[in-house]
């Protein structure tokens, strides 16, 4: 019998965002245990919607688990998914994890981050409590990952501090600010992000492989808790100090791969 992994995503009008979101799908395909299916599932704006997608394959196995490529507990985890699911485990939300913190480090010492920059953890916002938490713990792994300045943490909406408040008031301690764009893909948060007048701007977290690794442990552990046996071939932990900024390209989408690097590895400079 075959099990299932829906990961559901927020969802983004923005085509630039779609493709981030479909090229970790494909990663996580390609790192599968063997006889798990990955589908994709959405909870706003554009479908495969999740309610639609949970109907579907309840339709051909009972063991489904979903796991949300969001970044933080929120109203889509704690209320949307909960209803979608009707009873399917849920696993937590990518974030906080140590992996991510290490990710956040990557993209902001790609743009030039150095000793005595502000880093303001940028990230979308929340009106549930449980997101600014969970914010503010991936701000703690980053310290102790390693980070090369003071970190903050800032909001595109819903919570305070907002970003551009957090960026000035940086600013105004003498201090250049790099913002760590904590959103998966590009859409309407990473320009938010981006229209903060930051010195510097990391790129979204983008189809890093390391999230793969998040996820099925995810899924690993949802899927325990259900006392369903989790397969041996599981998909195997990526080496960090190795892996890519993304998945390597298959041959016929090496034209997007390179532009999904450039989102990764790019800066916007303050000018």
């Amino acid at each position: 019998m075959t099990a299932v992994l829906i990961a559901c995503a927020h969802g983004t009008r923005y085509d630039e965002g779609r493709e981030v979101v479909r090229a970790l799908l494909d990663v996580l395909r390609d790192t599968a245990p063997a006889d798990v299916e990955v589908l994709e599932a959405y909870v706003d704006v554009h479908g495969p919607f999740v309610t639609d997608v949970v109907a579907e394959a309840r339709a051909r196995t009972p063991d489904i688990v979903i796991v949300p490529l969001l970044l933080s507990t929120g109203y889509h985890t704690e209320v949307d998914l909960v209803e979608a699911a009707e009873g399917l485990p849920i696993a937590p939300a990518l974030g906080p994890h140590p992996l991510l913190a290490e990710i956040l480090l990557d993209r902001v010492r790609a743009v030039g981050a150095a000793e005595g920059d502000t880093i303001v953890l940028a990230a979308a916002g929340s009106t549930r409590p449980g997101a600014v938490v969970d914010v503010e713990r991936v701000a703690a792994m980053m310290a102790d990952a390693g980070a090369p300045g003071p970190i903050v943490t800032a909001y595109a909406a819903a919570s305070e501090p907002r970003i551009p408040d957090a960026v000035a008031a940086a600013r105004a301690e003498g201090a250049r600010t790099v913002a760590a764009s904590y959103v998966l893909a590009p859409g309407h948060f990473s320009r938010v992000i981006e229209k903060a007048d930051a010195d510097l701007t990391s790129a979204p977290i983008g189809a890093d492989p390391r999230l793969a690794t998040i996820v099925w442990e995810r899924w690993r552990d949802a899927r325990r808790e259900t006392g369903a046996p989790v397969p041996a071939a599981s998909a195997p932990a990526v080496p960090i100090a190795s892996v890519p900024a993304v998945p390597a390209p298959a041959a016929p989408r090496a034209r997007w791969f390179d532009r999904l690097r450039a989102l990764v590895s790019g800066s916007r400079r303050r000018a």
